[in-house]
């Protein structure tokens, strides 16, 4: 008798321990500060803003969430200082088991632009699919579906521009989930782009993994490589370190200061221009962020 199979992760969270590794907790890109409220009625804020160390251009944006956990419902609506609106509404388990519906718009007054995009999500022991129609674009309906038994990973995505008749976009993937370790090949893109990567949990405070990315139509060549470490100092704080085969470290420094404070620090340098008085563009990137979270 099998035992009963977990539910896979989505298309876009194959190889997300790998991509988690190496993609958060760098902040060099400048200054920024995220805080997080919650309200007694199930009401959430969180208001967050980033200074480009760059353009030294602030952005942000302010959100507001209902949730009610009895009905599976859930309503968010961001204003940011593009001054585009979004709302977001959500019906999670209502009709049955698995099945999450899922409505999310966007409008810009400014400029005149909306997007709407109806989103249906259904998983259950051995299935993880996603449905999507972008009702302004196309219009387009994207699906995706991922397999899993035994750790054993296999998924699929199509565009279809239902206008057009025709498949825009199409990609697969395979991998294995293991406890301590993670492997996941992509072919994206039309199957032009193609990546491999993995995820190992050496102990308990060391974490590892790389990946590699080839596309075949680049004008370069070869094959990009990115290779990355995380490890906990003690409870409240760990450091992670990667590097690229373009030879720049990025660093990355977090440490809990108290319940609901986390401070991040983010270092990159690129060793090729270190001995160089005057780089072409950015070479080495600084950042800092603050979050508080009651």
């Amino acid at each position: 008798m099998s035992l009963p199979q977990p539910v896979p992760p989505s298309w876009k969270d194959l190889g997300k321990s790998s991509n988690d590794l190496l993609g958060k907790d760098y902040h060099f890109h400048g200054a920024s500060l995220e805080v997080k409220t919650q309200t007694p009625s199930n009401v959430a804020f969180k208001v967050q803003g980033t200074r480009d160390s760059k353009t030294d251009a602030i952005s942000g944006d302010i959100e507001g969430k209902w949730t009610d956990k009895v009905h599976g419902l859930t309503l968010t609506q961001t204003w940011t200082t593009a001054n585009i609106l979004r709302n977001q509404i959500e019906l999670d388990n209502l009709i049955a088991k698995g099945l999450k519906f899922d409505l999310s718009t966007s409008l810009s007054p400014d400029k005149g632009t909306k997007t709407a995009l109806l989103n249906t999500v259904y998983k259950q022991s051995g299935l993880h699919t996603r449905a999507t129609l972008d009702v302004f674009k196309g219009p387009t309906f994207t699906a995706d579906t991922v397999l899993g038994r035994d750790g054993f990973l296999v998924g699929a995505e199509a565009a279809y521009n239902v206008t057009g008749g025709n498949i825009t976009r199409y990609a697969a993937a395979v991998g294995y989930n293991a406890p301590e370790y993670a492997v996941t090949v992509h072919g994206l893109n039309n199957f032009n782009t193609f990546s491999a990567s993995y995820y190992h949990r050496v102990s308990r405070d060391v974490e590892a993994g790389a990946k590699a990315v080839y596309d075949t139509k680049s004008t370069h060549g070869g094959v990009a490589l990115e290779v990355g470490t995380k490890t906990y100092l003690d409870s409240s704080a760990f450091v992670k370190a990667k590097i690229n085969n373009h030879g720049v470290i990025a660093l990355g420094y977090t440490q809990s200061l108290r319940p609901g404070v986390k401070a991040s620090f983010g270092l990159a340098l690129d060793t090729q221009k270190l001995n160089d008085p005057s780089p072409a563009g950015p070479s080495h990137k600084v950042g800092v962020q603050f979050v508080f979270d009651s």
